[in-house]
């Protein structure tokens, strides 16, 4: 009998990438999607889709009880920082209901998904990170200023509370728009303020076992779809991802993950930006979860989220002739609204586009 898999947010971007990529396990397994935007989930490509309350909700549980009894799956992983954070508590009733889960411990993701406490982890390690501080009031927003601007005065605001897509991020000299903007965002004691980086980021995105590696593959990004649009220049939606490696990357990202986890165990993606003298900084471990560009990989050669399924319903180990980056460097993926990814390299885009 086939095993059925669950997947949270189905419907979204993040989802779908895996929910696709699970699709092409020769296992041939059912995806069944759930999701909290009817909208998203009908665009979905999972072959069962349940509406389910956002996971802040005090129905979700109850709601995703009754799914779980009815369709009776085998195992379920979810794809935002909210679901994954709120799921995280109901992950001893999911288990006596027969269902598997592939994710850290608790206190882990709780780190995780704060970014102010990865960051205590991160300085505390020793790791190369900007300087943060919290912002309760507005002594606090003077001091930033004061402490954190760069040579031109800029400060980076961001929300240091559960979401993605550089929620709440804004590039500043302006005291004045600055505490506009954490009013109009209803920030204060949540927002933080850092020393500004570069615009050149990285992802280490890897799989642990019970503190074991199991496999990461390094990808960097050259712009953000709709970054225009942005009062940061940040949307989270990478425009081109391109496969690459580096050991200093490598060695950072180990140790920003061994800062938060003392064994590792499920999904870890490691976002690191370079300051001024080129080192790479971790910003945050997007944890539990597979970036959005994950069927990139998969269309590349390493279909991840198949080798996480199969870890941990069957006890798999993938056999690859490298844990760290197996794919080969220079890949491209190409992403545009409304049109179909394209996997690439520079060569290939040169013979296609007339220039004159």
């Amino acid at each position: 009998m086939l095993k059925k898999i669950l997947i949270g947010g189905a419907g979204g971007a993040p989802s779908e990438g895996v929910i696709n990529s699970l699709l092409l396990s020769e296992k041939k397994e059912t995806i069944i999607g759930i999701g909290s935007e009817p909208t998203d989930l009908v665009l979905s490509n999972a072959q069962r889709k349940y509406y389910i309350p956002y996971a802040n909700s005090p129905d979700y549980k109850d709601v995703l009880i009754k799914i779980i009894k009815k369709e009776k799956p085998d195992f379920i992983h979810f794809q935002n920082d909210l679901e994954i954070y709120h799921a995280s508590f109901l992950r001893n009733y999911i288990h006596e209901l027969g269902v598997k889960t592939f994710m850290p411990e608790h206190d882990v993701i709780d780190i995780c998904v704060h970014k102010y406490k990865s960051y205590l982890r991160f300085k505390s390690a020793g790791i190369t990170v900007p300087e943060n501080l919290m912002i309760q009031n507005e002594n606090d927003l003077q001091k930033a200023f004061k402490k954190l601007s760069d040579k031109d005065g800029n400060i980076w605001l961001r929300s240091a509370s559960i979401g993605g897509g550089g929620k709440g991020s804004i590039p500043t000299n302006d005291f004045e728009l600055a505490r506009g903007w954490i009013n109009r965002n209803n920030g204060w004691g949540d927002f933080v303020a850092a020393e500004m980086l570069t615009a050149d980021t990285i992802t280490w995105l890897s799989i642990w076992y019970e503190g074991e590696l199991v496999v990461a593959q390094t990808r960097k990004r050259t712009g953000w779809v709709h970054g225009n649009r942005s009062a940061s220049g940040i949307t989270g939606v990478t425009k081109v991802g391109e496969t690459c490696s580096d050991i200093l990357v490598d060695e950072i990202a180990i140790k920003s993950i061994k800062a938060v986890s003392d064994k590792p165990h499920g999904i870890f993606g490691v976002d690191l930006t370079y300051n001024k003298d080129g080192i790479p900084n971790p910003t945050e471990i997007n944890i539990s979860r597979f970036f959005t560009t994950i069927l990139f990989f998969t269309q590349a050669g390493l279909n991840m989220p198949v080798l996480f399924k199969d870890l941990a319903l069957y006890n798999e180990y993938p056999k690859l002739n490298k844990k760290i980056n197996p794919l080969k460097d220079g890949l491209l993926w190409l992403r545009g609204m409304d049109s179909k990814p394209r996997l690439m390299t520079r060569k290939e885009i040169k013979q296609e586009v007339i220039t004159f």
